[in-house]
């Protein structure tokens, strides 16, 4: 069989292209490579999860050291020219790794990697560099772009998008934000630690909608006392119009409140965009397909109703644009191909929910692994939950990050523990513990609670203590 991936450089099609590779000459007759990135070596490597962390560790440096009261003199200000210059050199490095794992792949005979747009011409034909190559099979994965929306008078004005925010070397006084999801949770405190005075446009009562209300309140608490940010909940985008000094956005109320009235406008010398990301699709020419993309476009096994031999991985379905989700499904997509070919019943990408909002610098991330005690009753549990304040343990007030929350939800009947929230230091680490949980289903009475020595995972211990003593006994 003969099958072509399009956004090769990319964690998703990079993961189909090392999971086929061993086939190929075997089972797979032809492997067809294609991707036009420039340098290439995919989204996250050049401008999305990996380079801002490089910032926002930066940014944690001048955070806790101007947090913290046992300091005395001014605090250290961040040189732009210099993070964003190692930045781009480590990500020039990752990302020379990503292409050089394709490029050697492309040294066999039967794979082939071309540096050029594809455009498709029916389901299964696309053409590249003045040729037509017709495929058994098609996996899209070409990723993301920033997502614009359409508010009056925003195409009008200039603005930052998150890959204009990781290349700046010299940034405004002051911003405003429209978006308050990933993007704008993770990048805001950075432009805040850049002296940047911001207001951010919140749609909903709390950012984070996955998480329960007390983590957005939460993370409004720290955005407003360590970071200084004005955040304007329950208002939408009206309009924005340019300035003689900047832009000013105009909002409307959202709330139920019926005497809050319209916010005062915002007047800013910047618009920051982080408005989310959106399926890279507009080039492929999927008008000449059968391949409709809308909402829910894609199942569980990755690819569109009635494309048996069409797939669309990572990013560029919409599902859940994460690198790690996008490389899992890469590879699950690798052996359904696989399977399908072999007629064999092909698996569908099931994964337990597991992330990580790098909110408050990286200081204070919010982490989530499966349930929410909401989720686990709908998914029809009894549950069993603890909740513990970072305040409450005196390790966190030690190393000067006293603020956050973490909790916990087992099954109340046999104690196997359904999931976690975290939001405190080392949330993001503690991670993969409950993970681990999560996923082989341990009870949580069997689970050690205890630690060598005082440590931030002691949070963990109340939690584990606490759930277990609230399970019914055998």
């Amino acid at each position: 069989m003969h099958v072509v991936v399009i956004g090769a450089y990319g964690s998703a099609g990079a993961a189909v292209a090392e999971g086929l590779y061993p086939h190929v000459g075997k089972r797979v007759e032809q492997l067809t490579l294609i991707d036009d990135g420039d340098p290439g070596g995919g989204l996250c490597i050049l401008e999305g999860c990996m380079p801002s962390k490089e910032l926002l560790s930066a940014a944690s440096h001048r955070y806790q050291g101007r947090a913290d009261g046992r300091l005395t003199g001014e605090p250290h200000e961040l040189d732009l020219e210099q993070v964003v210059a190692e930045k781009n050199d480590r990500t020039r490095d990752w990302a020379g790794h990503r292409r050089d794992s394709i490029h050697s792949m492309a040294e066999d005979d039967d794979v082939e990697f071309i540096h050029e747009p594809a455009t498709f011409v029916d389901d299964r034909t696309v053409e590249v560099d003045d040729r037509v190559i017709e495929a058994d099979y098609v996996v899209i994965a070409t990723g993301s772009v920033p997502k614009v929306p359409e508010t009056p008078g925003l195409q009008a004005v200039d603005y930052y998008t998150s890959k204009d925010v990781l290349h700046a070397t010299d940034l405004p006084d002051s911003g405003v934000v429209m978006g308050f999801g990933y993007v704008g949770l993770e990048l805001v405190p950075y432009l805040a630690e850049n002296g940047v005075d911001l207001t951010v446009v919140e749609h909903d009562e709390r950012p984070i909608d996955e998480a329960d209300p007390e983590f957005g309140d939460a993370l409004l608490d720290i955005y407003a006392e360590e970071f200084g940010v004005d955040v304007v909940t329950e208002a939408y985008e009206e309009r924005v119009e340019e300035t003689a000094d900047g832009v000013r956005l105009h909002l409307t109320d959202v709330s139920d409140d019926p005497e809050r009235g319209d916010p005062d406008p915002v007047d800013a010398e910047a618009l920051f965009c982080f408005t989310g990301r959106q399926p890279n699709l507009d080039r492929l020419g999927l008008e000449n397909t059968s391949l409709e993309p809308e909402d829910d476009w894609i199942d569980a096994t990755m690819r569109p109703p009635d494309a048996e031999r069409t797939f669309v991985v990572g990013d560029a379905n919409g599902r859940e644009p994460i690198l790690h989700v996008a490389k899992e499904q890469g590879y699950r997509t690798a052996e359904n191909v696989l399977s399908h070919d072999r007629g064999d019943p092909i698996e569908p990408y099931q994964n337990v929910h597991h992330h990580v909002i790098f909110s408050g610098t990286g200081v204070y991330p919010f982490a989530r692994v499966g349930h929410t005690p909401r989720s686990a009753v709908e998914a029809g549990h009894s549950v069993v939950t603890s909740t513990r304040q970072a305040s409450d343990d005196g390790v966190f007030k030690s190393k000067d990050v006293p603020h956050g929350l973490a909790r916990m939800v087992v099954d109340a009947e046999d104690g196997t523990v359904l999931g976690w929230q975290g939001l405190h230091y080392h949330a993001d680490v503690m991670a993969k513990t409950l993970q681990l949980a999560v996923e082989m289903e341990l009870d949580v009475r069997e689970i050690p609670d205890r630690a060598y020595h005082p440590t931030t995972p002691e949070i963990l211990d109340g939690l584990i203590r606490e759930c277990a003593a609230g399970v019914a006994d055998d």
